[in-house]
Parts: C-alpha cells; structure tokens; sequence
C-alpha cells in the first residue's frame, strides 16, 4: 500500500512539473513575468519540510520574518530558469528579515540539490528539502514552480506560478510591500 501511495505522490509531482513547464512554454516567458497574483490574508495550512541535516522545520521557525516559500525541483525547466534570480533576491532582502524558503521536491534530497546549487553559483539560499511534495500539497500547488509570499503574521499574501524575475526592482518593492517592514525591538520583546 505504501510503495502504491509513493507511486501517486511521484505520478502527481511528475504532473505539476509538466503542467508548470507546459504554462511557461505556452505563455512566454514574457507573459509569466511579473504575474504576482495578491490575495486577502490568508492563514496557512501546517507542513513540514527539513533542512541539508534532515532536520524537521515548520513555517512558525521563522515568526516574525516575511518569506517566501518557492516550490521547485532541479528537473523542472523553469524552476532552474528561476534559481539565478532567487538567489539574487534573497542577497538583496536578507537584511530586512526576508527570507527565500526553496523548498526542493526532488527525491533525491541534499545528493541532488548540493550539487545543483554548486553548478549554478547559487550561494545565498538556504539548501530546504520536500521530498515527499508535503508543502506542495498542503499549500494547493497546481505546477512547478509556485511561490508564495508571506507576511511577518505567517499569512499568505500573494502567490505565483511559473518563473519570474525575482530579482527585479518591481518584484522586490512588491515582495517588500506584502510582508510589511521588519518588526522594531519593542515590537519583537511584545511577542
């Protein structure tokens, strides 16, 4: 039964990577770029993910920080389109309490993702593993890659499908706006 189970969740991350690499070839780059839909705040459901020591982290490790939860695979062309500016990004916002969460869905975990990071000079993100797709399905992913901004509340703000330009300075301000500006120490000592 549970070689079945693994079957599905491999059948159905195999879909969300085709179906993701399908909108961006159909679409255009162009056209994906920018496409940062904002929604009303919204809590968000519980998963799990581990870090490069295998490690089990939740989103509440990171209270009081704006993230960004990016849902990739080192197989899937437009997420490895996207890295370079990730990477980027999280350069630019790690010093106002903004962190990029890469959570990788390749079961091949750390063997797999280590490599790829050192291949494509990523050296800014934090190496997050999800091999088994847990965030991907808790958070309603429809494709690779999904990215999902949220605020310093832990609540979802806004999400994006397919690759964009992380990195650019309208991307970032909007990045910046939607998580809200870092907490002040009497704030952080209320909490």
């Amino acid at each position: 039964m549970a070689a079945l189970s693994g079957l599905r969740a491999t059948r159905r991350t195999i879909a969300l990577a085709a179906a993701g690499t399908l909108a961006g070839a159909a679409l255009g780059r162009k056209a994906l770029a920018a496409k940062l839909t904002e929604s009303a705040p919204k809590p968000l459901p519980e998963f799990s993910f581990t870090d490069a020591e295998g490690k089990p982290h939740t989103v509440a490790d990171f209270a009081g920080k704006g993230l960004l939860i990016n849902l990739w695979a080192t197989w899937c062309p437009p997420c490895v389109a996207e890295m370079p500016a990730l990477d980027r990004a999280q350069a630019a916002l790690a010093a106002e309490s903004i962190v990029i969460l890469a959570l990788s869905s390749d079961r091949g975990g750390r063997a797999m993702v280590e490599p790829f990071y050192r291949d494509k000079g990523i050296r800014q993100l934090g190496l997050w593993l999800d091999p088994r797709g847990a965030a991907s399905r808790a958070l309603g992913a429809r494709g690779l890659p999904t990215t999902l901004v949220i605020d310093r509340e832990g609540r979802e703000r806004a999400r994006a499908e397919g690759d964009q330009p992380w990195d650019s300075p309208e991307m970032l301000a909007a990045i910046r706006r939607l998580v809200g500006p870092p907490r002040s120490a009497p704030d952080q000592e209320r909490t």
